[in-house]
């Protein structure tokens, strides 16, 4: 049996580790406490004389294969990208939160209906810590829950818009043990694809606390970017801005850079590679496919979320919460904008993982 010795090996050490986290919080959360992540989220050793050596966390890592058919299996994934039961576009009703949206705001509608319905107790989101700092929260009032909307870019940051200590993939899996302590029995979880299939993986073997998640939201992901100095300067010129012009940020096609004067500049992914975290590099997952609901901007008007209905109880929250919280695109001059959506997100995938099997064929 492999093990976390191996998982450093095979993972961390060429740079393949997404961060998620998952190693270190099922270890933690069992109270073993062998593992602890570093200053950049990457796993490590904290007390190797604690490792009993039993495999799991090697399994539940989405960088190995052991166990992500059974996962698929259990969960009806099709090819080429996961199970669709329908597609979507839609926005919140209320517009309160529509002003805080990244897009449309639907999963904190989400949230707020499965909260406000008393399904859940509480749900795992980000949180603002300081300017473009962000952190996992576990939300357990309502006002958490809309406080943790939209994509936390300030308006009137200026240079720090974009912090060299952002990232958007906050290690979710932290919250693993303080979820378990506090005793939340029903917990909504909001995370990008290596986080959701590090928790399906978690079910799949039966973990604790994965059985308290009783649903999953997934965001939509091209990668993970890095920005430090050089990495905004890098921009700055790509895009042909200042970032004190600059009134916030949002990842669709490329990066949108929306300026105070209302112009959008737009930054291709292709300008970006050069900054991505290596491990996205081989990550083959762009629409979340493990997830109940999948969602992002592509292929949206202006102020919509693209949604993937992907099971059947994502689907019965999706139809519930479009009677109170949600407003459902429904434009008859427009009848085939659920085919463009689709074909939007499957494009994305496929390009995904395309580029996820040459580099992985291309490395050493």
């Amino acid at each position: 049996m492999k093990t976390f010795a191996n998982l450093m090996e095979e993972i961390v050490t060429p740079r393949r580790c997404h961060r998620c986290g998952g190693c270190v919080a099922f270890c933690t959360a069992i109270n073993f406490g062998a593992l602890e992540l570093d200053d950049d989220g990457k796993p490590r050793f904290k007390e190797q004389e604690k490792c009993i050596e039993c495999g799991l966390c090697y399994e539940i890592c989405p960088e190995i294969d052991n166990i992500r058919q059974e996962t698929k299996q259990r969960l009806g994934w099709t090819a080429p990208m996961g199970r669709v039961l329908d597609i979507a576009m839609a926005r919140a009703q209320d517009p309160r939160l529509l002003m805080n949206a990244r897009d449309g705001g639907v999963l904190t509608a989400l949230l707020l209906h499965l909260y406000d319905s008393g399904r859940i107790d509480g749900a795992i989101v980000t949180k603002r810590v300081e300017p473009f700092t962000c952190a996992p929260l576990l939300a357990t009032t309502r006002q958490e829950i809309i406080d943790a909307g939209g994509f936390h870019f300030d308006a009137v940051a200026g240079v720090s818009l974009v912090g060299e200590r952002y990232s958007v993939n906050s290690p979710f899996m932290e919250l693993m043990t303080p979820l378990a302590r506090k005793e939340l029995r029903r917990i909504a979880f909001v995370g990008r694809p290596c986080q959701i299939e590090t928790m399906r993986r978690m079910e799949t073997l039966g973990i604790v606390p994965s059985d308290a998640v009783k649903y999953y939201f997934g965001l939509y992901c091209r990668g993970n970017f890095r920005f430090g100095e050089k990495e905004k300067t890098l921009m700055e010129k790509a895009g042909g801005f200042k970032w004190d012009q600059v009134r916030k940020v949002n990842f669709k096609k490329g990066l949108q850079v929306h300026l105070k004067s209302g112009e959008i500049k737009v930054i291709d992914f292709d300008t970006l590679e050069p900054i991505k975290r290596r491990a996205c590099r081989y990550c083959a997952d762009f629409g979340s496919e493990f997830a109940d609901i999948a969602c992002g901007g592509v292929g949206t008007i202006e102020g919509w979320t693209n949604v993937i209905l992907r099971t059947p109880l994502g689907r019965a929250v999706f139809l519930d919460a479009a009677e109170e919280k949600l407003e459902v695109y429904k434009n008859k001059n427009d009848p085939d904008r659920q085919a463009k959506l689709l074909n939007e997100v499957r494009t994305l995938s496929l390009a995904k993982k395309e580029m996820s099997e040459r580099n992985r064929k291309e490395s050493p």
